[in-house]
């Protein structure tokens, strides 16, 4: 393996990525961004589930709505809860009632009519996630899709699919992180910025 190349090539891909988000996502980003302002606005919350990596991204997104992202603004937490944390609920909820389960059954118990699910799947065909989404229709909520390749299952059950134009895992995950700090950038500035 030639490394140089490797790199050079890695990093013109996820440049490459990030236009092609620019060009495909731009205006899913701004409705994104409209609907947890309402939902922020109207005193409700956003869950988040996601695995693997896109459950790290589930806690790193939770942390910048919860602390700050910005810290030129001094806000309020927003609530924000990742439902990716609890070892012992998701261990629990895996033994007993199944692991394809343990969202939808933190969503039943945490989600309420208002709040809003932030879905995150490479793939868009994790059965946890669809189940999870599935409940949060059930509760009212609203279900925000971030996807990759063509969307999979979930990109047909999610209110608002933000699909990242690329196959390459690699390069969804990186474009999830970008365009999550975009949004809650966007969302402070339209709560809280002058």
């Amino acid at each position: 393996m030639d490394t140089k190349k490797f790199i050079i090539d890695s990093l013109n891909e996820s440049s490459e990525t990030k236009i092609k988000i620019k060009e495909e996502c731009f205006d899913d980003i701004i409705s994104a961004v409209d609907i947890l302002v309402d939902c922020y606005k109207n005193g409700n919350k956003l869950l988040l589930c996601g695995n693997g990596g896109s459950a790290a991204d589930c806690q790193h997104i939770a942390t910048e709505m919860m602390i700050r992202l910005s810290h030129h603004i001094q806000r309020p937490a927003l609530p924000a809860i990742a439902l990716t944390t609890d070892t012992s609920n998701l261990t629990a909820g895996g033994n007993d009632i199944g692991f394809e389960n343990v969202f939808a059954r933190n969503v039943e118990g945490l989600g309420n009519n208002g709040d809003v699910l932030l879905a995150i799947s490479t793939s868009g065909n994790s059965p946890n996630v669809i189940k999870a989404v599935e409940m949060a229709h059930q509760k009212g909520m609203k279900a925000i899709g971030f996807l990759g390749g063509n969307g999979g299952k979930l990109k047909s059950i999610v209110d608002l699919p933000i699909v990242i134009p690329s196959s390459n895992v690699q390069r969804i995950q990186e474009g999830h992180i970008t365009i999550a700090h975009i949004i809650c950038e966007l969302v402070e500035n339209k709560l809280y910025g002058n």
